[in-house]
């Protein structure tokens, strides 16, 4: 039989009845909450499944092995790879980068774009990204015997595919690199960015650098953002008829469809939240 004293059954009585008080919330929580839903849970799940995977790596089992991008011809793929790699991360550094990047630009995409649209952009270029670095695995000389140790992860390619976006809608944003504090056009900022990609991505392929990123999956990124968006402005940002059953859902939805205001720097799609 358990016994407890007089002052541990009035902390046990008192926490029982604590209520969550939005005023005394953490500077963090407000931040989160302020964040559009989609941007908020891919932060989320990015974090969880990084802390998920270095807790089951000391139980023995490799989450990045088991989920990360493998060469498809390798004997290691799995058809939910192209997928999952994108949530998975080498270290802290990794991770903060992407997620910060995610932070910075996602918030303003979103509610440009609404939720849905946003959410299916994001995993596009996620996808396409995977199909590049492929494409690039195919065409690189590596001996039969190292194909099934080719691994990507990280979610730089849905992150290059945002900063594509962003400099799409906002292109006269001024932006700063860091240690440089001269102030640069957004879509000059992405060009840029691009350009630098490409040229590692040729160096490491041609065995000049070895600095083990997948430039190209980023570039992937890029495309397939500018891909999509070139199909969404094609067909005047219309929903597609596949997605008809959406149309019923639309309307439990968070925002709600304005009139387009014919603004070709905002691709005449503009979100109003519901108050």
């Amino acid at each position: 039989m358990l016994f407890f004293s007089k002052k541990t059954l009035f902390l046990v009585k008192k926490l029982s009845f604590y209520r969550y008080n939005p005023r005394k919330s953490s500077t963090f929580a407000a931040v989160m909450k302020n964040l559009p839903i989609v941007t908020r849970y891919l932060l989320i799940a990015n974090f969880v499944v990084y802390f998920l995977a270095a807790v089951l790596q000391r139980y023995g089992l490799d989450l990045n092995a088991w989920c990360g991008l493998h060469y498809v011809s390798g004997g290691t793929f799995h058809w939910w790879q192209p997928v999952t790699y994108m949530f998975l991360h080498a270290d802290l550094g990794h991770i903060f980068c992407n997620m910060f990047a995610v932070w910075m630009f996602a918030p303003m995409i979103e509610q440009q774009w609404g939720e849905r649209r946003f959410a299916i952009y994001y995993l596009v270029c996620g996808l396409g990204a995977a199909l590049i670095q492929e494409l690039v695995w195919s065409m690189m000389a590596i001996p039969p015997q190292y194909l099934p140790y080719l691994n990507t992860i990280g979610a730089s390619g849905a992150v290059f595919g945002i900063l594509f976006a962003f400099g799409w809608l906002y292109p006269d944003v001024p932006m700063f690199i860091l240690f440089v504090p001269i102030p640069i056009r957004a879509r000059i900022f992405v060009i840029l960015y691009a350009l630098f990609e490409l040229f590692a991505g040729l160096g490491s392929v041609a065995g000049v650098s070895a600095d083990h990123v997948a430039h190209f999956a980023h570039l992937g990124g890029m495309l397939f953002g500018w891909l999509l968006i070139l199909y969404w402005r094609k067909n005047e940002w219309r929903e597609p008829k596949i997605c008809d059953w959406w149309k019923r859902l639309r309307d439990k939805s968070k925002h709600t469809r304005l009139d387009s205001s014919k603004d070709d720097r905002f691709g005449d799609y503009h979100y109003q939240k519901r108050v």
